[in-house]
């Protein structure tokens, strides 16, 4: 592991199990982090983390002067102001965001390109079908490449988000999306300008192609408190409400709150009526999970500081589990497995995320067999679940700003039953769709 003298990267290992059916799968140390790239993916490694030294912005021959920055269009030397009060000053950091963005519109332009590059060298539609008839590949090795053949080629789209008051859509920007189990509705955190959050639910069923429109639902809910985490909960039926950790401000403390996800609907039908609606007193909450396990029926998680908290929501009882650090992310185990805890070494690591301090969260996909997370520098990650290769690096469509990292969510059936695999991602006011060609 190193480090690059513009970013610092750290990697996260597979956390210990504290229970037999819960997992914790993110600290605050770690802060769900991975290293940079693997061997593999060295390639991505260049065009992801430019330099911030200023002798990397002029030609090999001329001399770095500290203090000093060469700029290589104009040819002449530049001083490097110290701070931020002068007025435009020529700054470290100002080289460096003009590097990154200078490589993101590269990215971006390659990623409008035909014939893209693939994550694994020599593996092509062509290629993978051959090595299959000639007995190469089994039927796992060539479905798992084949899927990640179509990760690498995914077409970035514009979804058209529909709306009875299309004014609220263009000001809000998106803060946060989770997707339901089905994939056809779509759960949104919005930031509002007049301070606090939005949330709603966008219908997906209309999500397929060519035209990609979406519809969000007319009954919107607002809060003067931040969101630091959601989940679907499935109480009343699968996904039947909306678990949300609430940050406390004032004298008004931290939450767990549970919305039934019928309450965001404008009508609702016959016979179907809201359902459970309550609040649970958990301060400083930084994230939440809900249980399918049957051992731990209508129970949900959050993570704080150092230890997990998981609550009944019809008793009301409560069970604490120690951790050693901060718990940022986490998911129950659906069946009750044995973990052996003597292992301290790390199994694997999925490598190139970046993050410093962020609360950013980690999405592990076994069904498809990747895993998904986006980086404090705006880039989305794709990696093989199976052994950790890196598949897809993409870009921000937006200039990356700490204020504007993208949130995504990724399904094999974007829109319900007879949908297609892809790539949800929300930034500022757009959505984006990445689509299986």
């Amino acid at each position: 592991m190193h480090k690059s003298r513009g970013q610092s990267r750290r990697h996260g290992r597979r956390s210990h199990r504290h229970n037999p059916w819960f997992r914790q799968h993110g600290s605050k140390e770690r802060n769900n982090t991975r290293v940079q790239q693997s061997p593999q993916g060295s390639s991505h490694s260049d065009d992801e983390a430019p330099s911030t030294s200023s002798s990397t912005a002029g030609s090999s021959s001329v001399p770095d002067l500290p203090g000093y920055y060469f700029d290589p269009e104009k040819k002449r030397y530049f001083r490097l102001l110290p701070g931020h009060n002068n007025c435009n000053p020529l700054t470290k950091e100002s080289i460096r965001q003009k590097e990154m963005e200078s490589k993101r519109l590269q990215l971006l332009e390659e990623e409008d390109k035909q014939g893209k590059k693939t994550a694994r060298l020599g593996f092509n539609a062509s290629s993978l079908l051959q090595k299959s008839k000639l007995g190469f590949l089994n039927v796992t090795s060539y479905c798992r490449l084949a899927h990640e053949l179509r990760v690498s080629c995914m077409q970035r789209k514009k979804v058209q988000v529909q709306s009875s008051d299309p004014s609220a859509l263009a000001s809000d920007r998106f803060n946060l999306i989770l997707a339901d189990t089905n994939s056809d509705r779509l759960f949104t955190v919005n930031d509002v300008k007049v301070g606090g959050s939005k949330y709603g639910i966008i219908n997906l069923r209309g999500l397929k192609t060519p035209t990609l429109r979406v519809h969000m639902h007319e009954n919107l809910y607002f809060t003067n408190r931040k969101v630091n985490a959601v989940s679907w909960a499935s109480l009343n039926h699968l996904d039947s409400h909306i678990l949300l950790c609430l940050m406390g401000i004032a004298e008004t403390p931290g939450c767990a709150t549970l919305l039934p996800a019928s309450l965001f609907v404008s009508s609702h039908p016959a016979g179907d009526r809201p359902g459970m609606l309550c609040s649970f007193r958990i301060p400083g909450a930084w994230s939440c999970a809900w249980s399918l396990n049957i051992q731990a029926n209508n129970c949900f998680s959050t993570g704080l500081s150092r230890r997990v908290l998981v609550t009944s929501v019809v008793t009301g009882h409560r069970q604490s589990f120690g951790t050693s650090s901060d718990v940022l992310a986490q998911q129950f185990a659906v069946m009750i497995k044995l973990w052996d805890l003597r292992t301290t070494k790390c199994i694997r690591q999925y490598e190139g995320h970046v993050n410093e301090y962020a609360h950013l969260p980690l999405h592990v996909h076994e069904e498809e067999g990747i895993v998904v997370a986006v980086g404090q520098d705006c880039y989305t990650r794709i990696w093989s679940l199976h052994d950790a290769q890196l598949l897809r690096t993409i870009p921000s469509p937006h200039p990356t700003s700490k204020a504007d990292i993208p949130s995504v969510a990724f399904s094999s059936r974007l829109g319900g039953f007879r949908g297609a695999p892809g790539l949800l991602m929300a930034i500022q006011q757009d959505l984006y769709c990445f689509s299986y060609s």
